[in-house]
């Protein structure tokens, strides 16, 4: 079981965003910005493109209110998307909030959020959800 699995399953804890019987989203625990959010197919799969034409279908459909609320909870241009997938071998589609294309930069640093702080984040997008 990958990481994504494992949360998705419950055995480690998250801050989830959104679920249904296709995906999962959640915060990432190391965001690149406040408000950055994974969605996570349930299947488990390496590589995005190897997802059958029903989970890539229906991705953008389960992302798009999620994105909205990000551009809605934080301050930003637009909601960036982005799919680099090599640090877990899950497919999974990130979702940030940005003011450039410098801010989908995987080699910058990332933010440390306590868990307090991670816990707001997720209170302000579903506020917004």
């Amino acid at each position: 079981m990958t990481i994504f699995s494992k949360i998705i399953a419950g055995q480690i804890p998250s801050f989830k965003i959104k679920e249904d019987a296709y995906f999962f989203a959640f915060l990432d625990i190391a965001p690149m910005r406040e408000g950055h959010t994974l969605v996570v197919p349930k299947t488990e799969t390496d590589k995005f493109f190897d997802l059958g034409e029903e989970y890539l279908s229906r991705l953008l459909l389960f992302a798009q209110p999620i994105a909205k609320a990000i551009e809605k909870a934080f301050p930003c241009n637009r909601c960036g998307l982005s799919v680099v997938g090599l640090e877990v071998p899950h497919a999974h589609l990130h979702l940030i909030p940005i003011d450039s294309a410098d801010d989908l930069n995987f080699t910058r640093p990332k933010l440390v959020l306590s868990k307090e702080e991670l816990a707001e984040v997720q209170r302000k997008i579903l506020e917004e959800l």
